[in-house]
């Protein structure tokens, strides 16, 4: 039986049934080098800072923020991917989908790269809802999207919500309060696919009631160079 065109929840079936079949493959494909954003989010914590990661792949990133200091939870829904993460990191990774975080202000950031990406763009604000409250006030929330397609699966059978930048922005208002801090448009790639366009959104929880109006009201967009990594 075909999976649907579009999941009925806030997480695939399908998709999650591809990481677990070829998580040996699709961990070695990207086995080197980090996301070209992870440096300058970094950056912006303090060493020690508690980050959840949601869909840590093969590990790369929840590595490099080991290796700078911050003490960094990975989770992926991927059962087969987590075991291989854990492998690579030495520590364990918990298998979590995301409409399973429950944790309340328990977080000072999460990074999500090339994650949320598969979760239907309706059912996307209860799930950035859980993200707000997980965060502590003036946590920070990173997360890529592979944009501007129709919302589909691609010929291995994954979904992808495809958001442009309007909707993206518009998922997060509905959401929660946060404060909007950068919408960047650029062209990446991907396992198995060539170069396409993404969205990398940063974002935060505001310290309190009288920051939630501050962020963006519209999409801020800036456009970077070709570069194949998400």
């Amino acid at each position: 039986m075909s999976a649907p065109a579009e999941p009925g929840g806030a997480y695939d079936p399908a998709t999650l049934a591809f990481y677990d079949a070829e998580a040996p493959e699709y961990v070695a494909s990207g086995k080197d080098g980090v996301s070209r954003w992870l440096p300058q989010f970094i950056d912006m914590l303090p060493v020690g800072a508690r980050v959840l990661e949601l869909g840590c792949g093969g590990g790369r990133d929840a590595e490099a923020m080991l290796l700078r200091g911050l003490d960094v939870e990975p989770t992926d829904g991927s059962a087969a991917i987590a075991a291989k993460a854990q492998q690579r990191l030495g520590r364990p990774v918990r298998v979590m989908r995301f409409d399973e975080l429950s944790s309340v202000e328990a977080y000072d950031a999460v990074w999500a790269s090339a994650s949320l990406l598969h979760v239907p763009l309706g059912k996307l604000p209860a799930v950035l809802g859980r993200v707000f409250r997980s965060l502590r006030p003036g946590g920070l929330h990173f997360a890529s999207y592979k944009a501007a397609g129709t919302p589909g699966r691609d010929h291995a059978g994954r979904y992808f919500n495809h958001p442009d930048g309007n909707a993206l922005v518009a998922a997060y208002q509905r959401s929660a309060s946060w404060e909007l801090l950068s919408v960047v448009e650029y062209v990446g790639g991907g396992y198995e696919s060539g170069q396409g366009p993404w969205i990398a959104l940063t974002a935060r929880r505001p310290v309190g009631p009288e920051a939630a109006g501050e962020g963006l009201d519209r999409p801020h967009l800036l456009s970077l160079p070709a570069h194949a990594d998400r």
